[in-house]
């Protein structure tokens, strides 16, 4: 079966992509609303310009490498190394499988669980955030993981003074469940 592969964005200009088994089935989740950013769960998406892709794997032989052939050279150079598509080790039957659309997307909702669960354990003080983190950046209390809110003006003054924060979009922070 071969997919469709769409680069999409969000109104809030979130680029990702979207795997399709065919453009009418593209149109079809589009129109009920079932296609949504990954990032902020922005429904309205639309599709971005984007170079086809050309599956001509076909095209070439295969390379078979021969455990001779991997051992890189003294000088510490890969030759005689196959560009062909490699298993993901450590995939999710742990038998090194080639990456399908289908485990990319588990891959990445894993990616995304694990990013809400570092959020919701790190203490939130709320509209204290540029406080908190002014403290911790001088040394006057601990360092510890924190989240809360923090104006446009207060995000600008804390980078000047070389306090490095990341913005995170709502989404890590609800109750919603990722699917």
């Amino acid at each position: 079966m071969s997919l469709k592969v769409f680069d999409l964005e969000c109104a809030q200009h979130h680029v990702f992509e979207g795997w399709f088994r065919s453009h009418d089935d593209y149109e079809t989740q589009h129109a009920g609303g079932l296609i949504v950013c990954p990032v902020c769960g922005d429904a309205q998406v639309v599709k971005r310009l984007s170079a086809p892709r050309l599956n001509v794997g076909h095209l070439h032989p295969a390379v078979v490498s021969s455990p001779s052939r991997d051992r890189a050279p003294a000088g510490g150079t890969d030759v005689g190394r196959s560009s062909a598509m490699a298993p993901v080790p450590g995939g999710a039957s742990g038998k090194g499988e080639p990456m399908t659309p289908e485990r990319l997307a588990a891959l990445q909702v894993e990616v995304f669980k694990q990013v809400k669960a570092f959020v919701r354990r790190a203490e939130n003080v709320g509209p204290r955030f540029a406080e908190e983190a002014r403290k911790m950046h001088e040394g006057d209390t601990d360092t510890r993981a924190i989240r809360g809110t923090a104006t446009r003006e207060e995000q600008a003054a804390l980078a000047e003074d070389g306090i490095d924060i990341v913005a995170l979009p709502d989404i890590f922070d609800g109750d919603d469940n990722l699917h």
